[in-house]
Formats: structure tokens, sequence, C-alpha cells
């Protein structure tokens, strides 16, 4: 086998080789020594759909964005009540509405959704994308008690300045993913959810190692943290 035939079943194995975490339900975290709980707190069910950045490929399952994001709500008297993961490394848009059909959800009081860079990387079309995205936003609103202001989206972050993207053709992962991102904010918007950029926030750390983790592909924890901080800001209070 030739080099370059290497390098590429070698990306391939990365992006798409996944573990069993498609359905997780967390207990309680323990609270830090810094953050006390409170009688009075709210606690919320929260349902974190995607692929493998929302089960945070790479890192431990304390560093996913959906797990710190809790621990910064905890300061808004947000306790957690149940954490579940329907989410897979490698899945696309079509994988992840698939397996919503399949499951028996019950409603949640949260409900984040980050899909689509598996849908560019494997040169899926825009407009199958469009509309899987449509139906699985649709989906997690009725999830949400029908509150679009409880389904966070996320934007799919620009892998092209990881150590593995920089192999491939990274003008052409950025054009795309921009033009995927453009279809999940409008869809996002039109439906009066919650949208947040996280592809520019990596975009503007794209030199800095300590945003990558260690298998050259996926978000640090600190990278995930960064998210987590956005969705504590954004987050109303009950």
């Amino acid at each position: 086998m030739g080099f370059i035939q290497m390098k590429f079943w070698f990306i391939l194995f990365l992006i798409f080789s996944s573990f069993s975490c498609q359905k997780i339900v967390e207990s309680e975290m323990v609270l830090p020594k810094t953050i006390t709980a409170n009688k009075d707190s709210v606690a919320i069910s929260w349902l974190a759909l995607g692929d493998s950045y929302t089960i945070g490929q790479g890192v431990n399952p304390s560093e996913r964005f959906p797990k710190q994001a809790l621990e910064l709500l905890k300061f808004k008297f947000i306790q957690t009540k149940r954490l579940t993961y329907l989410a897979k490394t490698g899945w696309t848009s079509a994988d992840l509405l698939s397996s919503m059909a399949e499951q028996n959800l019950d409603g949640h009081n949260f409900v984040s959704l980050l899909v689509g860079v598996n849908d560019q990387y494997q040169g899926i079309d825009t407009s199958i994308y469009r509309k899987n995205f449509s139906i699985i936003l649709k989906r997690s609103i009725e999830l949400a008690s029908g509150d679009q202001s409880r389904v966070f989206v996320l934007s799919i972050p620009d892998y092209s300045f990881t150590p593995i993207g920089r192999l491939l053709d990274t003008m052409k992962i950025s054009r795309e993913l921009d033009w995927f991102n453009a279809i999940n904010k409008q869809i996002a918007l039109q439906n009066k959810c919650v949208y947040l950029d996280i592809t520019e926030l990596g975009r503007t750390a794209k030199n800095d190692p300590a945003w990558i983790a260690k298998d050259g592909l996926h978000p640090s924890g600190l990278a995930y943290g960064k998210w987590a901080e956005l969705i504590y800001k954004n987050y109303l209070v009950y």
C-alpha cells in the first residue's frame, strides 16, 4: 500500500471509528467544592443530539461540552436531573434522524443539536442535509415541549485547521462547511431556536494546539469548555 493510500485509510479510520455510546443516561454530577448546591435549584433533563463532537471523541466524558455546560449552569442554580446522549462518531444527519425514529425518546427541558460534519465529509448534497436537519430540528422542538428557546443549535466546527485536516483540501473543507452552516443557521433562526456559532470561535484559535485533542482531529476539552461557556451565557433561567 502506497503512502497516499495509507494516509487516506488512516484519516478515514480516525473520522469514522466509533464506540458504543448511542444512548447514555448519566447520573447527577458531584458538585465541585467551589459550587454549593441550592435546595431551590431547578433540575433539568438534557438531550444532546449529534455526532463525535457531542460525545467528545478524543476527550474524557467529563470534558464533553454538555457535561461542562451543566457544571457552569450550577451557578444559575440549575441542577442535572438527566443527561442523555443520542450521538455517535461518524453519524450523518440521516443516521441521527434514523436513530431518533427508532428510539422511544422522552420529553426534555433542554435539547442541543450539532450534526453535519460527516455530511460534508462524505459529499452528501446540501439539499439532503437541509431536509434532514429540518426534520430533526422540528422533532427536537417537540421533545423540548414546543419551547424553541430550550433548543440550542451549534454550528459545525471547521476541522481543516487540525493536524489531520491539514492533510486534506483545507479551502474546500472550510468553503463547504460554510454552506452547511448557512443552512443549519437559517433553519434554526426560522424556528426561533438559539444558534451558537462555534465555528468562528474555533477558527480564531486555529494556531493554538491546546484546542486540539490528542487524536489530531477533534476539539480538546479546552475547546469544549468554550462551547459550554456560550451555552451558559445564552441559557435563560426559568
